[in-house]
């Protein structure tokens, strides 16, 4: 196990993990996925980075898990059981992204239970913590099984509150400079279209004739890309959502019981330090976050996004790769 200190004196520490024809490194930091690599493979198959202090900074919420809310709230604020919540505007400085600036990216998580193969990694988030109202307790379990690897997370509550976790991973199968030449499916009918600050607008889209119909598979359309894609209509039994394809010849399915899938080319990446010697610029990896839809609290007519006391949240999804 390796250790590092960061800028504010706290020590994360990194758990190696090897099955299923996979290895990878975890930093507790953000329960992170640092390094992820296929037998046979010579390159990394996500980003990471070397240093952990960049991901508080130039590599933030890479390979993290996001929360307690993923994605944006729009207005940075929400109302609850007839009471008005504000949460932390950490996006453009009126909304809130992945649970605010000290989300659970940000908190270092404790190890339960270490294998060869697996680890359990847990994370408690105060009530009133970024505005967020209940004392919010999170179990992630991940696992290198049959080449996948596997994220089944579970939270529970004192107080009614949003809950919306997601493994941000970004993806480059090749270990080129741009993964824009990637093949990418997704079965999806409908996406959220979004105004200028990515929040989304009135309404759903069909994906017919716009640069969102990854139904066939093909490459990123130029455009950009930072949007949910509707899987269903709330959590239903793991499937097959999507499938993304190299130009080497590498795959990676995702399957997941997730109702949406965030899609986003990292077009912000500018010269970051990355595995073996890497600089990440522009289109460096793909993120694919499956996820409850993005301002859910706001928006009544989404699936659901509150968990309650008395419940478990859970939810599993897999990335399975293949040569």
């Amino acid at each position: 196990m390796s250790r590092w200190t960061l800028p504010d004196g706290r020590r994360v520490e990194r758990l190696s993990l090897g099955g299923g024809g996979l290895t990878a490194h975890l930093l507790t930091l953000g329960a992170t996925v640092q390094d992820l690599r296929l037998e046979g493979v010579d390159h990394p198959l996500v980003l990471g980075c070397p240093d952990p202090a960049d991901y508080l900074d130039r590599g933030l919420y890479m390979g993290a898990i996001v929360g307690r809310f993923a994605n944006r709230i729009g207005g940075a604020g929400f109302a609850l059981d007839g009471q008005e919540y504000r949460s932390d505007p950490n996006f453009r400085g009126r909304h809130t992204l992945h649970g605010g600036s000290h989300g659970t990216h940000w908190h270092l998580w404790t190890v339960e239970d270490a294998g060869e193969d697996s680890a359990a990694l847990s994370l408690t988030l105060p009530d009133g913590e970024m505005g967020f109202p209940g004392t919010l307790s999170i179990r992630a379990d991940i696992a290198l099984r049959d080449q996948a690897l596997v994220f089944a997370l579970s939270a529970w509550t004192d107080a009614p509150t949003p809950c919306n976790l997601a493994h941000h991973g970004y993806f480059n199968l090749d270990g080129s400079d741009d993964v824009r030449s990637h093949r990418l499916h997704i079965a999806a009918n409908r996406y959220l279209p979004v105004d200028d600050d990515l929040i989304p607008l009135p309404g759903l889209a069909p994906v017919d004739g716009t640069r969102f119909d990854f139904r066939q598979a093909r490459a990123l359309a130029p455009g950009g890309y930072d949007h949910n894609l509707c899987l269903s209509d709330g959590p239903v039994a793991s499937r097959i959502v999507a499938e993304l394809t190299g130009q080497s010849g590498i795959s990676m399915r995702i399957e997941t019981d997730q109702p949406g899938l965030q899609v986003y080319d990292g077009a912000h990446f500018r010269g970051l330090p990355g595995l073996d010697g890497r600089r990440y610029g522009p289109f460096a990896g793909v993120a694919l976050e499956t996820q409850g839809w993005p301002d859910a609290p706001n928006r009544p007519h989404y699936p659901d996004s509150i968990l309650r006391p008395g419940r478990t949240w859970r939810r599993r999804t897999a990335y399975r790769f293949g040569r």
